[in-house]
């Protein structure tokens, strides 16, 4: 088979691949999420084996206590949460009116400066554009409550996905047996290479990561909550959960918590307290969190990140977004592996003898 044959072979599995993404991303969910889980917990299943438990023993230990962690959590966060979800509720409309009226502020200020056939195209503008985005939202709203896919999703990750969990960690060594097993013989040692980087580059950055958004959950719950802040234990948790996206948590965060602090408190010193947690954590993510815990040599840039994190989610759902770190790097990993070949390479070079021949 020619290079050419190849490359359309692999090529042609790749489309289909994607193909099939999009056409199951409604209920890829709980598969990928359970893929994950047993690719972060194999480690700890290898090390129960090597003192002694049974693959079958050390997968039904392993899932059944990390699971039993992730439910003892949420029905001890439930209760509180749910009545600080009632409360942020409660203060949205007067978020709103907040919103309103320094928009006509704001609107007062530019008219003095802008023309009036200016400002009335600017009017015109926003207007169209907040009924185009008014218009989205209420769409995606109902075809999601309509088809009952909301229920059906939250059943499946609560149902489907422990068991998804349980095989693929029961099965791991073995898939990746057959999957070894069916590599190209010729080619197996460069890819098996690149799949040990592809390895590391994911398991780094998500482990890292995970631990950056956890301190974060953790400052940002703790020290909103004890400003007095309404609703702070959820917007601390879920800032701290969206820092998984580098720069979206601290900057959705902000807006979000300064918005009801502003609504809720009468002084200017709760409200800067509540700013100021958000740019602590920022720049201590930044400076001491990400270097120590992620540190630079996974190969994944913040802008490339947000990038694939966006561009899975627009292409293919919350699926895209779960493939998308994972993704990320297969792709880093590729290029980085096609710019050391084309370094070597006669195109190079600009001559054939010191080419080293492509394994």
């Amino acid at each position: 088979m020619s290079r050419t044959q190849r490359l359309l072979f692999w090529g042609c599995g790749l489309a289909v691949f994607l193909l099939l993404i999009h056409l199951l991303n409604d209920i890829l969910t709980p598969f990928i999420a359970g893929l994950a889980v047993a690719y972060f917990l194999d480690p700890l299943a290898d090390r129960l084996e090597t003192k002694g438990c049974s693959r079958v023993i050390a997968t039904l230990i392993i899932t059944l206590g990390f699971f039993l962690i992730v439910a003892c959590g949420l029905m001890l966060l439930f209760p509180l949460l749910k009545t600080q979800i009632i409360s942020i509720a409660e203060r949205v409309p007067d978020l709103m009116d907040l919103i309103e009226s320094l928009s006509k502020q704001a609107l007062a200020q530019v008219s003095t400066i802008l023309p009036s056939d200016a400002m009335d195209q600017a009017r015109g503008a926003a207007t169209d554009y907040g009924d185009t985005l008014m218009g989205w939202g209420k769409k995606a709203v109902n075809s999601l409550w309509s088809s009952g896919m909301a229920v059906f999703g939250v059943i499946s990750l609560m149902i489907i996905t422990p068991i998804v969990s349980f095989f693929m960690l029961l099965e791991w060594d073995n898939i990746v047996a057959r999957a070894d097993h069916l590599l190209p013989r010729k080619q197996a040692g460069t890819i098996r290479e690149q799949l040990g980087l592809i390895d590391q580059t994911i398991s780094a950055f998500v482990r890292g990561q995970a631990s950056v958004c956890l301190v974060l959950m953790i400052w940002y719950a703790i020290t909103l909550s004890l400003i007095g802040l309404e609703a702070g234990l959820l917007i601390g948790i879920g800032a701290g959960l969206i820092s998984f996206i580098p720069y979206v948590g601290a900057t959705t965060g902000i807006a979000i918590g300064v918005g009801i602090a502003v609504v809720q408190f009468d002084t200017v010193s709760p409200i800067a307290m509540v700013a100021g947690v958000f740019l602590i954590g920022q720049i201590v993510e930044s400076y001491v969190l990400t270097p120590r815990l992620v540190g630079d040599k996974v190969g994944l840039h913040d802008l490339w990140i947000m990038f694939a994190l966006m561009a899975g989610g627009t292409l293919f759902g919350f699926t895209g977004v779960l493939l998308a770190v994972p993704c990320a790097a297969v792709i880093g990993v590729l290029i980085r592996f096609g710019i050391s070949r084309y370094l070597k390479s006669a195109f190079y070079h600009g001559n054939t003898a010191n080419e080293d021949k492509i394994t």
